[in-house]
C-alpha cells in the first residue's frame, strides 16, 4: 500500500508512476484520495480542538465547584455536554472518511522502479541476461507430456479422475524427481544463508491482504468458506506474514527465509497450449526465498537473489534468460521484477520458472513491518521474494532438454538427490 505522505508530497511522481502501470484514471483517483485526506485532517483538527475545549472547561468546572460558583459550573457542564455531542458526530464522520480513504489506497498498485521499462505486454519486457545455448526441437524431440507418459513419470488422466484438470499424479521416478528437486533447492538456499521455514499452507484474510493478494487476486485463490481461509498461492504469503506487526533493530536485518509448500491457484481463464501438461497447474510444488531488509539494502538484495536463482538453473544445466518486466506486465504489488525463463526444446519456446521481486515498502506498509533507525524513529522495512524454484516448468524443461534417444539424463548436481543418473534407456 502506498504511503499517504508520499502521495501528499510527491503527487506528480505518484501519478506518473501509476500511469506507467497503466492505471488510466490515476490522476482522478489520486485527486479523490487527496480530497478525502484533506477532509480527514480538517475533521481531525476540529475534533482535537473540541477535546481541548472540553478539557479546559472540565478544569474550570472543578475550580468553580470548589469556590461555590455552582451556576457557572452548571452552565459549563451544559457546554461540555454540547461539545462532546459535537465531537461524537465529528468522530463518526472521521471514522467513515478513514475507511473510505483506506479503501481507495488499497486499490492502488505499487509504483514502478525507475529501471522498469515502459510497455503493456510481455513483448515489451527487456532481456538483461542469457545463459547457455538454446537448441530448437525437431524430429525425435518430444514435449514433456509425451516423455512423462512414455516413462511412466506423471499421470494427468488419473489426476482428473481424483480431482480435476491441473492436478497431476506423480509416480515412481517422477515422484522421486519432485522430492529430489525440492531438497536440492532447499539445501542450496540454506547454504546461501536462508533459514528454512515450514509454514502453514492455509492463510487468513489478513495474510492475503498483507502481501497484496487481496483484494487484487481474490478470484485466483481457493477459498475455504466455512473457515474463511485461503489455500496459499505461494509460500511468500505465510512466510512474509510471519513478520506482520513487528519492530526490529537495524542490526537484525536482513532476515532471509526459504520455504517449500504446495501452491494452489485457480488460474481462471487459462486455456490453449499454455495449460498443456505441466505448463499451468492448479496445484504445484515451489520453493520460495523471502527477504526483509533495510531500504538501502533492498536493491543489492534483489541482485543477490537473482544471481542465486540463476545459479540454481545453471546447476540443472538448463539454458535460460533473465527478463526485466515492463510496467504493464508487473504484478500489483511489485516495484521491480525479474523473470527467469528456461528454454523448452519440446515446445520451442521459453517457460517462466521464477519471478524475483522487490516490493519496497508496499507490503511492509500493509503488514506494519518496521525497524528503528539510528535516530530512534520507526521506519518501514523493505520486502522481497523469489521462486527458487517453481517445479512444474523446471521439470518440463529438464525432461525435454536432457532427453537423449530413449532416455533422460539427470544433471550431475541432482544425482545425489535422485539416486539415479538417468530415466529409461535400460
Amino acid at each position: 500500500m502506498l504511503e499517504i505522505n508520499q502521495i501528499r508530497t510527491q503527487t506528480e511522481a505518484v501519478v506518473a508512476g501509476l500511469e506507467r502501470k497503466y492505471m488510466a484514471d490515476a490522476a482522478t483517483r489520486i485527486n479523490q484520495i487527496l480530497e478525502a485526506d484533506e477532509q480527514k485532517r480538517a475533521l481531525q483538527s476540529q475534533s482535537d480542538q473540541l477535546k481541548s475545549k472540553v478539557n479546559g472547561l472540565s478544569r474550570e468546572i472543578g475550580e468553580d465547584m470548589k469556590s461555590g460558583r455552582t451556576a457557572e459550573a452548571q452552565a459549563k457542564k451544559e457546554e461540555v455536554a454540547r461539545l462532546k455531542s459535537e465531537d461524537s458526530g465529528c468522530s463518526d464522520r472521521l471514522d467513515q472518511l478513514e475507511q473510505a480513504l483506506h479503501q481507495m489506497l488499497v486499490q492502488l498498485p505499487n509504483l514502478p522502479h525507475d529501471l522498469v521499462p515502459p510497455g503493456r505486454t510481455p513483448d515489451d519486457n527487456l532481456e538483461v541476461h542469457r545463459w547457455g545455448s538454446i537448441s530448437p526441437g525437431g524430429e525425435g524431440v518430444l514435449p514433456h507430456w509425451e516423455l512423462t507418459k512414455t516413462h511412466g513419470l506423471i499421470d494427468f488422466e488419473e489426476g482428473v479422475k481424483v480431482t480435476g484438470a491441473g492436478f497431476p499424479v506423480y509416480k515412481g521416478a517422477g515422484a522421486r524427481l519432485q522430492r529430489a528437486l525440492i531438497n536440492f533447492f532447499l539445501d542450496r538456499n540454506t547454504a546461501a544463508g536462508y533459514l528454512e521455514i515450514q509454514p502453514p499452507i492455509l492463510v487468513n484474510e489478513a495474510s492475503g491482504f498483507g502481501t497484496g493478494q487481496l483484494p487484487d487476486k481474490e478470484g485466483q485463490m481457493y477459498f475455504v468458506g466455512e473457515d474463511k481461509l485461503y489455500l496459499a498461492p505461494t509460500a511468500e504469503v505465510p512466510v512474509t506474514n510471519l513478520y506482520r506487526d513487528t519492530l526490529w533493530k537495524s542490526s537484525d536485518l536482513p532476515i532471509k527465509n526459504t520455504a517449500y509448500t504446495p501452491c494452489f491457484r485457480r488460474e481462471a481463464g487459462s486455456y490453449g497450449k499454455d495449460v498443456r501438461g505441466l505448463n499451468r497447474l492448479h496445484q504445484f510444488d515451489k520453493v520460495e526465498i523471502v527477504q526483509i531488509t533495510l531500504p538501502e539494502q533492498s536493491e543489492q538484495a534483489l541482485n543477490e537473489m537473482c544471481r542465486h536463482v540463476g545459479s540454481l538453473i545453471e546447476a540443472l544445466e538448463l539454458p535460460h534468460r533473465m527478463i526485466r518486466l515492463c510496467g504493464g506486465d508487473m504484478s500489483f504489488a511489485s516495484a521491480l521484477t525479474y523473470d527467469f525463463e528456461v528454454w523448452s526444446r519440446g515446445q520451442d519456446r521459453w517457460l517462466e520458472v521464477s519471478s524475483v521481486s522487490n516490493f519496497r515498502t508496499f507490503q511492509t506498509n500493509r503488514l506494519k513491518v518496521r525497524y528503528r533507525d539510528e535516530d530512534g524513529k520507526n521506519q518501514l522495512a523493505h520486502s522481497l521474494n523469489g521462486s527458487a524454484l517453481a517445479l512444474p516448468r523446471i521439470v518440463a524443461a529438464l525432461l525435454e532438454h536432457h532427453q537423449t534417444g530413449n532416455s533422460i539424463r539427470i544433471p550431475a548436481a541432482l544425482v545425489p538427490y535422485t539416486g539415479f543418473d538417468s530415466i529409461g534407456g535400460q
